[in-house]
């Protein structure tokens, strides 16, 4: 087990740990198929991270089929995919004579291009700016070392690390309009604005203990920062960089996601089995919401904003929240130590990793019920979804 200050960190890591041991077994999975998903061009692609096998695979949401697995790096955990949808990058951690690395992968064939060397900084988060072009690959390494490296999509070339003032970076969020990229410094109760023109960092911002997951508001106005040992969240104005609320929310909260339209953010409290609302508009909290499960650990918001789906490892569950009255629905059963979850861009469909049954769900959104679980290679850790 590991000790408690890492334990929550980046929502998705290290949870499904305690699922994996503790659930006895995993819940039964309906033999109903989620409905297709189309779109006026192609179908969206669900790209799937196995950091137990190396490899990265495509599962098609029109025929709910995994594709052949695409070789990449050791220890793959953290994928983006760029806005137009061309190029997928994958982290991967040193092994042996092995460097971290990025690897890009061709969405249009699967295959990858050279992987591109990150040094001694183990990726620990991907972000890309809207107009896509630029990848903030953020590296978790030594104290001197640790910051962030920028990716030109264009050519695949890095540029030199930019440093954060801070240790142990941990998670990135770019405003809407690609201007400042927000790094949380997990060590150091820190987060390090960057400006996207020049990959310059500016000071510093104190935050609570540990801040391990952040938000932006569609409008770009507030990031919101996630303080795992704090039990709160900090409410930057963007505008300023200054923290203007500190929200008190449940024990240790993991994860972040709000709503389209901009009104409310939820928090996951990992310790507590609770998601609290937050009203972006006044930043007060709202009364929690019990999950059914006891370990919520990842939670995604369908793009029309009516319902947000919580991950619980510890229950192999997913449980759906009716945005307009936070009340919560059916349970959804998954497989074993669900620990990632991404909802399709038309929002038909939400996929789950299930890390300890090497699988992923697919859930239809329009009845909440979970489909044929679709096999993917060993330890799945993370997915992303081409627009």
């Amino acid at each position: 087990m590991v000790k408690i200050g890492r334990t929550w960190l980046l929502a998705l890591g290290f949870l499904m740990v305690l699922a994996y041991g503790g659930t006895a077994a995993a819940a039964a999975q309906p033999a109903t198929t989620a409905p297709r998903e189309t779109t006026a061009t192609a179908s969206p692609v669900v790209y799937v991270a196995n950091s137990g096998t190396n490899t990265v695979t495509p599962i098609s949401t029109a025929t709910k089929k995994a594709g052949t697995a695409i070789k990449v790096g050791p220890h793959p955990k953290v994928i983006a995919i760029t806005p137009d949808g061309k190029t997928a990058y994958v982290g991967s951690a040193a092994t042996g004579l092995t460097m971290n690395s990025v690897t890009p992968i061709r969405t249009a064939t699967n295959t990858t291009r050279t992987p591109i060397n990150v040094g001694f900084d183990i990726p620990f988060a991907i972000a890309i700016t809207p107009d896509g072009k630029s990848a903030y690959v953020v590296g978790d390494g030594s104290v001197e070392f640790s910051g962030l490296f920028p990716i030109t999509v264009a050519t695949n070339t890095v540029g030199p690390l930019i440093s954060t003032g801070g240790t142990t970076p941990a998670a990135i969020a770019i405003t809407p309009n690609g201007t400042t990229a927000y790094v949380t410094n997990y060590g150091s109760a820190t987060v390090t604005p960057i400006t996207v023109a020049t990959n310059t960092a500016g000071a510093p911002i104190n935050v609570g203990q540990t801040p391990s997951a952040i938000a932006i508001t569609p409008n770009g106005r507030t990031a919101y920062v996630v303080n795992n040992q704090s039990d709160s969240v900090s409410a930057i104005t963007t505008a300023t960089n200054t923290v203007g609320h500190t929200i008190r929310v449940g024990r240790f909260p993991a994860a972040i996601a709000i709503t389209p339209n901009g009104k409310t953010a939820y928090v996951v409290n990992a310790g507590g089995g609770t998601v609290t609302p937050i009203n972006t508009a006044t930043n007060k909290p709202g009364r929690p919401i019990r999950v059914l499960g006891g370990t919520p650990s990842a939670i995604a918001i369908t793009p029309d904003g009516r319902t947000a789906y919580v991950v619980d490892s510890g229950s192999s569950s997913v449980t759906p929240i009716v945005t307009a009255t936070n009340r919560i629905k059916k349970l959804i059963p998954v497989g074993l130590g669900p620990v990632a979850i991404a909802i399709t861009p038309r929002g038909r469909t939400a996929y789950v990793v299930n890390f300890g049954s090497n699988t992923v769900t697919p859930i239809a959104t329009a009845t909440n019920t979970p489909g044929k679980p679709i096999k993917v290679g060993k330890e799945p850790w993370t997915l992303a979804i081409t627009p």
